[in-house]
């Protein structure tokens, strides 16, 4: 008979997104508002990025995607070097805390589509995370679940021969 586990942090979607932050600890790339987007357009390809935070002073007011610039200045006509990040940022922005779950943070990515996520201690700025930082700590999980099960296996295996 199999015991009941009331712990859930074993499951993937609970696992602590302060963990992940604090054991993979990243360099965050921000422009300002004031920025041309050329500008954060170079920090964007320089650092292989596909969303840039934009900070005044230490405090998050939005972000500027590659799609905020197909959409906001080529389609728009605009130029690059004479457009404000301020101006074509996207203001409204999807965060979370340190003390979410992994779980919660697919979900916010999935309800409101999005591929990055913000992670906030309080007011500051900590982490931003994407979909693949996501998708390789789901996958490093179940390759150690499936280990693990292996191993059990093999010694109930062991143990009845």
């Amino acid at each position: 008979m199999f015991e009941t586990d009331t712990n859930t942090e074993h499951l993937f979607a609970h696992h602590p997104i302060r963990q992940f932050v604090e054991s993979s600890p990243a360099e965050i790339k921000s422009v300002q508002p004031g920025d041309t987007v050329l500008s954060a357009l170079r920090v964007l390809a320089e650092n292989d990025l596909g969303v840039v935070v934009v900070l005044d002073g230490e405090r998050l007011v939005g972000v500027m995607s590659e799609r905020d610039y197909a959409r906001k200045v080529i389609l728009a006509g605009r130029r690059s070097e004479n457009t404000t990040v301020g101006e074509i940022m996207s203001r409204e922005v999807v965060t979370t805390y340190l003390g979410a779950k992994f779980g919660d943070c697919m979900r916010l990515m999935n309800q409101h589509h999005i591929r990055h996520l913000p992670v906030l201690d309080g007011d500051r700025l900590v982490r931003v995370i994407s979909i693949m930082d996501v998708l390789r700590e789901a996958v490093a999980h179940h390759e150690k679940v499936i280990g693990e099960l292996e191993r059990e296996r093999m010694t109930v295996f062991n143990a009845a021969y």
